[in-house]
């Protein structure tokens, strides 16, 4: 029997187990029945980039593995892995992750069948299988999924009518099934955007079906009646506030439930009429965002990205005078704001905690870069941006931000959005940024977990900007590695961990943004593999092309902030989100 051949034995036996009849996450026997789940999934996919290499059929928790969120209680709530080349078909298992709230499979090339077991998922609420190969009708299983509010399967080779169990949906946003081979009759679907076009048999020349349907703007109310929204209308995984309801629970914006400041607005601390405790984020600026629609469309594309390791948009408010973002609150704040504080005597970032701070921020930055779709730049990868949750999980926050604001061109600006400190010399040079821009950051994130400073404070004694990375070089070249630990570490630090952590963070930090690794091979070497090679590679650096003009060009950082000619406009939030 093959290696293929015995890992389908064993998940066809673990499915047995799982047809046992057990609804709990765990067996009396310690089987995690979402493991068995997922590594049927896995057993019927082509990887050919091994994206789902550290799916184990040993593993009793799966919210580590790429591509799985998981709920706060270690239940699988998303599967992404869009733009991943995958091909295979999508086994009928997926049918047993039953708080899967998000399918994100799109741009591969998966054939088959859709599965009618998803209509088991009573909690989706987002399914793309766009851009893939499946064929065969429409399951109208897919009808049960009555909190389905994305709906995206388009440019398929879907055949047969669309069933008409959607037009029972009430909550529907969005309806894509353009580009497939679909038939008449056409269910009325009350989505807000039902995409047909594309499919000759219903948008023939004598079609009276609308084949070209644009989403159309959630109208304002008319002056003084801005608080008649009704709170629950949902625009896809959002929830809809009333200004009303978000003023009341931030104690009308009260000044003491200010969690902090920055370059996007101010966020406050909020109480609901349910008691959930929220971060409400009053965004300045906010007739540079653009119409009603573009303002839509960019919070929608924020609240797709779905991982552990990202701060999930809850919902939002939008007046004539007003945008404002809800979160949910993180309990233990940002990283900047405790990497100072103690407990028992103790920091409570321990080099432990640290390193799994670095390990979660970086699968963050890779879902949004190369797993996301569209990508996602941030622009402002710092310690203050990095929350932490209940468990010090990492959550990166502030993501889409810059894009929301800067909606007239995503990718030059006149002026830079960052925080000195953390801005990436080319970004600083030319206003351009990319994901590399976001891996300089990164780097820089990691000499604040290893020095316990703020960039952005550090030798502000000395009236200098910037100078984290020169001393952290200029130590690193002299072999002094032990001045660089956290005094407040007192030495309970793994000194090689350390030295590969300072590796990894000067390859993330080079002048060159060709010369840094991309996040996926960032994540690699902090797992362990591959950093001895790429740090070899990196001691033969050329001057980067847009130096050459340097008569003499910046050896250190804090030259490129002296010399840049751009409006640098700082962002520092921190404190509880």
């Amino acid at each position: 029997m093959g290696s293929r051949g015995f890992v389908l034995w064993i998940v066809g036996l673990l499915v047995l187990k799982l047809m046992e009849g057990s609804y709990a996450t765990l067996s009396p026997t310690g089987i995690n029945y979402e493991v068995v789940a997922l590594m049927t999934i896995k057993s019927d996919l082509r990887d050919p980039h091994n994206v789902l290499e550290n799916w184990d059929i040993n593993s009793v928790d799966p919210c580590s593995w790429r591509m799985v969120t998981c709920t706060p209680d270690g239940y699988v709530s998303a599967l992404g892995l869009p733009s991943q080349s995958i091909s295979g078909t999508l086994s009928t298992g997926i049918g047993n992750l039953s708080h899967l709230q998000s399918v994100l499979l799109q741009n591969n090339a998966i054939s088959g069948l859709i599965p009618s077991t998803i209509g088991m998922l009573e909690n989706l609420q987002t399914l793309d299988l766009s851009s893939n190969k499946f064929t065969g009708e429409i399951p109208g299983s897919l009808g049960d999924l009555k909190n389905l509010n994305y709906l995206r399967l388009n440019n398929n080779s879907l055949s047969g009518p669309i069933p008409e169990s959607l037009s029972e949906i009430d909550v529907l946003t969005l309806v894509d099934v353009s580009f497939n081979n679909l038939s008449s009759p056409v269910p009325k679907i009350s989505a807000r955007t039902f995409k047909l076009v594309g499919n000759p048999l219903i948008c023939g020349s004598n079609s009276h079906y609308n084949c070209s349907v644009y989403p159309e703007p959630l109208a304002f109310p008319p002056d003084g009646a801005k608080d008649q929204y009704d709170p629950e209308v949902r625009l896809g995984h959002l929830k809809r506030y009333t200004f009303k309801e978000l003023r009341a629970a931030t104690d009308h914006f009260n000044s003491k439930n200010i969690l902090g400041r920055g370059g996007f607005g101010i966020v406050y601390k909020g109480c609901l009429n349910d008691g959930s405790i929220v971060a409400v984020k009053r965004l300045k600026d906010y007739n540079a965002i653009g119409g009603e629609i573009q303002f839509q469309t960019e919070v929608e594309m924020i609240s797709l990205a779905v991982h552990r390791n990202l701060l999930r948009l809850w919902g939002f408010c939008s007046t004539e005078n007003e945008r404002l973002l809800v979160y949910p609150y993180m309990l233990n704040g940002s990283v900047a704001s405790r990497l100072r504080d103690h407990s028992h005597g103790r920091p409570v970032l321990d080099w432990s905690r640290r390193k799994r701070i670095a390990l979660g921020t970086a699968r963050g930055l890779l879902y949004l870069h190369e797993q996301c779709d569209p990508k996602i730049i941030h622009r402002d990868v710092k310690a203050a941006n990095i929350l932490l949750d209940e468990d010090f999980e990492a959550v990166v926050g502030d993501f889409g931000l810059a894009k929301l604001l800067d909606h007239h061109d995503s990718h030059v600006t006149t002026a830079v959005r960052g925080t000195v400190g953390h801005i990436a010399p080319e970004y600083l040079s030319t206003g351009q940024s990319s994901e590399k821009t976001d891996v300089f950051g990164f780097g820089i994130l990691l000499l604040e977990l290893i020095t316990g400073q703020k960039a952005l404070d550090f030798g502000r004694a000395a009236n200098q900007k910037g100078v984290m990375l020169d001393w952290v070089k200029k130590l690193h070249q002299e072999g002094k590695l032990n001045l660089l630990a956290d005094k407040d570490l007192k030495g309970n630090f793994d000194r090689l961990e350390l030295e590969e952590m300072v590796q990894v963070a000067l390859l993330c930090t080079q002048f060159n943004p060709s010369h840094r690794p991309k996040m996926s091979e960032i994540l690699r070497m902090l797992e362990g593999d591959g950093l001895a090679e790429k740090w070899e590679a990196s001691q033969n650096v050329e001057t980067p092309r847009y130096l050459r003009s340097y008569e003499n060009p910046p050896q250190r950082y804090s030259d490129f902030i002296e010399e840049s000619s751009l409006v640098v406009e700082a962002m520092e939030l921190s404190g509880p989100r």
